[in-house]
């Protein structure tokens, strides 16, 4: 199957070599992205992710290297016409209700008035603003014009959403209701670029990442291979009595314990051999106490990140 997107050693300068103030913003990026995918971009400010996106979709040109969009060279607007964009800091004209921004935005995307009015009810309700169509967009809160953004980005049923911070100003159950309905699209056959900066969203949404640092693609690879690459540590919850606590590991245990104000015990070792955690648990059991959890705790999408970017950054 055709990628959705598909880059080759893009890379894009600004400035004149001549004039020796040339800015690298991308530094021979590859990447693809399949179809039916939510494919996060991530990256520090002046990391490229807002460049790479306007050469997507050809608001800006590439300096070198190749880029393509359903199969549609970067710019090209048979590709173009099939993708909804929500850019950062997406604001409405203060003019508009609701309504009357899908029509003025359904125009753009070739849809006309009949066919918005059409779908702009179902539309609104999906995003969450069922009920506001009639309402001045001065009276919406920012996470509320984020959410009209979508639903504009949405109109016209493309196959691909590319979203700039798509959950900018929105509250944390406007976020999780987002998720849910990024979700759904993806359900669809929907193919979604996400760029956001905050890692727990994508994390919790996105199925593959890229990282980018000053133009240069770092890694890309699936979340859960992300989060699992530096191991990782297993938690221990216990519950019992301090004398219990005594039986099983002696007055002084050889691995710290937090005690927590509900009387439960918790011991944490640093990546173990399966060995290491049988024996505690053994330990446990016989002293009298009660295993109420094992987990395996791995780093956040947050932390592997910072990692990527401290490695990729040479020593002060």
């Amino acid at each position: 199957m055709v990628a959705a997107i598909e880059v080759r050693d893009l890379r894009k300068t600004y400035g004149s070599r001549w004039r020796g103030r040339q800015i690298h913003a991308l530094r021979g990026v590859t990447l693809q992205v399949p179809r039916g995918e939510i494919f996060g971009l991530l990256g520090p400010n002046g990391a490229g992710k807002t460049t790479l996106i306007k050469v997507l979709l050809g608001i800006i040109s590439r300096s070198a290297g190749e880029a393509r969009l359903l199969d549609f060279p970067a710019g090209d607007l048979r590709g173009r016409r099939r993708v909804g964009y929500l850019p950062e800091h997406h604001r409405i004209p203060r003019h508009h209700t609701a309504y009357s921004a899908l029509t003025y935005y359904g125009g753009l995307s070739g849809l006309s008035p009949s066919e918005v009015r059409t779908r702009r009810e179902a539309l609104l309700e999906t995003v969450g603003l069922r009920g506001w169509g009639d309402v001045p967009v001065p009276q919406f809160s920012k996470g509320m014009q984020q959410r009209l953004g979508l639903a504009q980005a949405m109109l016209h049923e493309p196959e691909l959403l590319i979203l700039d911070e798509p959950t900018d100003g929105v509250d944390p159950v406007g976020r999780s209701e987002m998720r849910a309905l990024l979700q759904r699209l993806k359900e669809q056959g929907k193919t979604m670029f996400l760029n956001s900066h905050l890692l727990q969203e994508v994390e919790l949404v996105c199925d593959r990442v890229a990282i980018l640092d000053r133009g240069e693609l770092l890694q890309v690879g699936e979340v859960d291979a992300l989060t699992i690459e530096a191991v990782n540590d297993v938690q221990f919850t216990f519950a019992g009595t301090d004398a219990q606590l005594t039986a099983a590991f002696g007055n002084a245990p050889a691995h710290p314990v937090a005690v927590q104000e509900n009387g439960q015990f918790l011991i944490t070792l640093v990546d173990p051999a399966q060995a290491d955690v049988d024996r505690l648990i053994d330990q446990a059991r016989q002293g009298g106490l009660s295993v109420l959890g094992v987990e395996r705790r791995h780093q956040t999408l947050e932390q592997a990140f910072l990692k990527i970017i401290q490695r990729a950054r040479p020593a002060a």
